[in-house]
């Protein structure tokens, strides 16, 4: 899977390039993200602008990240695109996450936080 990562201050900001979060990809995101996470990055947006489609194991992915930064970090989601954002209401995943409408507003609040970087 291509993603496209950059660091702005001691936030990452992960922006998958596929279309599409599913079985094919779903593993290989994982890996990419726990690859960034287990390198210290514990202050992450993903950035869901390129994304039309989030399957269950796409869902999963980003769950199990989520749960590895645990309490020491954190992820924010933005740029969702409507369909993706269906399906999150729908499975009750944007109770779980954080979830901005712009990437430069997950930054700021996610910057602003408690959590060391």
């Amino acid at each position: 899977m291509q993603i496209e990562s950059s660091k702005i201050d001691d936030v990452l900001v992960v922006m998958p390039l596929e279309k599409q979060i599913d079985a094919s990809s779903a593993v290989d995101f994982k890996e990419k993200m726990l690859r960034w996470i287990n390198d210290g990055n514990n202050k992450i947006v993903l950035n869901l602008s390129q994304v039309d489609f989030v399957d269950s194991s796409g869902l999963g992915a980003i769950l199990s990240n989520l749960k590895r930064l645990g309490t020491d970090g954190d992820l924010y989601v933005c740029c969702i695109k409507e369909a993706v954002m269906n399906l999150f209401k729908l499975t009750r995943m944007n109770r779980i996450l954080k979830i901005f409408s712009s990437q430069d507003e997950a930054v700021k609040v996610l910057a602003a936080s408690n959590i060391k970087g």
